[in-house]
């Protein structure tokens, strides 16, 4: 099996926030954390494996990177 794009989850402050998902996307999260399961030897639940996901989704988002440098250039600007 080639190697997952969510490892070890960190040990964070969280923070709770009430979401949907379509059936689909669910199985598919429960298959993802089974394959985390298989590769880790470690059992984890689906839910735990969502705040990681959507961290890497954003830090490889070309487009949120640029427009987060964009807000930055903004904030400095209004700030001097």
């Amino acid at each position: 099996m080639s190697k997952l794009r969510i490892g070890a989850l960190q040990d964070d402050k969280p923070v709770k926030i009430t979401t949907e998902l379509t059936a689909s996307v669910h199985r598919d999260l429960i298959a993802y954390a089974e394959a985390v399961a298989s590769e880790s030897g470690q059992s984890i639940d689906p839910v735990k494996l969502i705040a990681p996901m959507l961290a890497r989704f954003m830090a490889t988002d070309r487009g949120f990177k640029k427009a987060r440098r964009t807000q930055a250039k903004k904030v400095q600007v209004l700030g001097e």
